[in-house]
C-alpha cells in the first residue's frame, strides 16, 4: 500500500488480487446480493486509489481497507430505495456466502444459518461477519468501526447470542422476533 501510496499505482493489482476475495465474501455474508457485493468491491478499490494519500505508516491495511468498506456500503444503502425483505429476492441474486459454488454446502442447515444472519440488524451482522467470517481482530474491528474494543466484544457476543436464537426459531418453524438493542 505505500507503494500506491507513493504514486506506484500499478501495485494496486497487487492489493485487488490479495483481498478482493475476502471483500467480496464480506459484502455477499452482509448483503446476500451477488452483484452488489461485485458492484461495491469495485467501489472500494476505487476509493483505495482515490484516497491512497490519506494512508498513514502504522495503520493496519486491512483495517483502512474495511473502514473504506464500510463507507461505501453506507453510501449504497442512501442510494438505494429500501427494497422488501430480503426472502423475496430471486434465487438467482441470493447467494449463501457460507459455501458459495459447492453445491453439497447447501444444505437445510447452511440456509438456516444464511437467513438468521440476514434477520440481524446490519450494525450486528456487520460485526460479527468482521470478527468471525473475516477474521479481524476484535482491535481492528475497533479501529474499523471508530468503537472501543471492549463494545466490540460486547456486540460480537450479543450478535452471535441473537443469531443463536433466530437460528433456533427458524429451525422450529417459530416467527424469529428481532431485538434492537
Amino acid at each position: 500500500m505505500f507503494l500506491v501510496r507513493n504514486g506506484v499505482v500499478e501495485m494496486l493489482g497487487v492489493l485487488f488480487d490479495r483481498y478482493q476475495s475476502p471483500l467480496f465474501n464480506f459484502y455477499c455474508k452482509l448483503t446476500g446480493d451477488r452483484s452488489a457485493s461485485e458492484d461495491l468491491v469495485q467501489d472500494v478499490f476505487y476509493r483505495i486509489l482515490k484516497y491512497r494519500k490519506s494512508y498513514q505508516s502504522g495503520m493496519s491495511f486491512k483495517s483502512w481497507m474495511y473502514q473504506i468498506a464500510r463507507n461505501a456500503r453506507l453510501d449504497q444503502a442512501k442510494r438505494q430505495k429500501p427494497e422488501g425483505d430480503l426472502e423475496d429476492e430471486s434465487a438467482s441474486n441470493r447467494i449463501s456466502a457460507f459455501g458459495a459454488g459447492d453445491p453439497v454446502q447447501h444444505d437445510q442447515e447452511v440456509e438456516l444459518l444464511h437467513r438468521a444472519l440476514m434477520r440481524l440488524p446490519e450494525e450486528k451482522r456487520e460485526v460479527l461477519v468482521l470478527s468471525r467470517f473475516q477474521n479481524l481482530k476484535y482491535e481492528e474491528i475497533a479501529q474499523t468501526t471508530g468503537i472501543e474494543v471492549g463494545a466490540v466484544k460486547v456486540r460480537v457476543h450479543r450478535a452471535l447470542n441473537e443469531l443463536r436464537e433466530i437460528f433456533r426459531q427458524l429451525e422450529t418453524g417459530q416467527a424469529p422476533v428481532i431485538k434492537n438493542t
